[in-house]
């Protein structure tokens, strides 16, 4: 057993000297947690670190698990053994919390040839949209079903019922979220975290662990801009309803429109913009 005296929050406090006009005062302000997850898998006696993201302490088994379901890795939950923080006698107590086991059935660890070829694609230069685009249906990714249909009202609504439910965001003005809402935009999960790719891999975790996958009759919101990432992310999960505050990126209207995801851009106030699957907008 380890204790939880060192285990990361999902937010610090820090000393700060604040500057207003004229006046100067020495307060204390609070800062969402950015430390190092580092992804281990296991199988059959063999362990092998896949990745280590920068993230926000918190759902970090939801993290791993999505994480490695929307690369391709992790194919189903009837792979899964379980997820443990590391506990081994030569890693250091304070970073027992920053280092999860991803714990497989049966004798080997699957292929990372996936995971490799997608941080290849992601780091490279020279290589093109329609490649990274390819890779995908390589991978055996295949376009979205859903008979999802929404209303123009439940997607206005849905940025507001985001930030009423981004209780770190309050405290501390520096962390993205992806929320999950059903048809009439009620709320059924939300993550945060410094990074946005982290969050929608926590959301989609916790879909797996919860055997909700796929997650076609749902809708996503991102608090950010819509990267080729994330809509990646969104069709490995089955989503067939993106929608983000700020702008998409031109491969990500692309890909959505190559796999049939719904892509709604610039959600705020009233206004929308429709980049691709305009016709689940009732």
């Amino acid at each position: 057993m380890i204790s939880g005296e060192n285990r990361p929050g999902a937010t610090v406090e820090t000393e700060v000297i604040s500057y207003d006009g004229d006046a100067v005062a020495q307060r204390y302000d609070r800062l969402a947690t950015e430390e190092p997850l580092e992804i281990r898998m296991r199988a059959g006696g063999q362990t092998r670190t896949v990745a280590i993201t920068m993230r926000t302490p918190g759902a970090d088994f939801e993290l791993a698990a999505g994480f490695l379901f929307n690369e391709g890795v992790l194919t189903s939950l009837e792979r899964l053994s379980g997820i443990t923080y590391c506990v081994d006698r030569d890693v250091a107590e304070e970073q027992r919390y920053n280092i999860v086991n991803v714990d497989l059935h049966g004798n080997d660890l699957p292929p990372l040839d996936a995971l490799e070829r997608h941080f290849t694609m992601t780091s490279a230069c020279g290589v093109c949209g329609k490649a990274n685009i390819d890779a995908l249906r390589d991978r055996g990714l295949q376009p979205v079903r859903s008979a999802l249909r929404v209303e123009r009202q439940s997607i206005v609504a849905l940025p507001e019922r985001l930030a009423a439910a981004q209780r770190v965001f309050a405290s501390t003005g520096g962390l993205h979220a992806a929320a999950l809402f059903d048809a009439r935009g009620n709320v059924l999960a939300v993550r945060e975290d410094v990074g946005r790719h982290n969050a929608l891999d926590k959301i989609v975790g916790w879909a797996l662990m919860n055997g909700k996958l796929p997650l076609d009759a749902q809708i996503v919101l991102l608090s950010g801009r819509a990267s080729y990432e994330l809509v990646q992310k969104a069709i490995s999960a089955g989503i067939a309803v993106v929608c983000a505050v700020s702008a998409p990126s031109s491969l990500a209207v692309d890909l959505a429109r190559e796999f049939g995801v719904t892509l709604a851009g610039f959600v705020r106030g009233a206004r929308f913009n429709v980049y691709s699957g305009a016709e689940r907008i009732v």
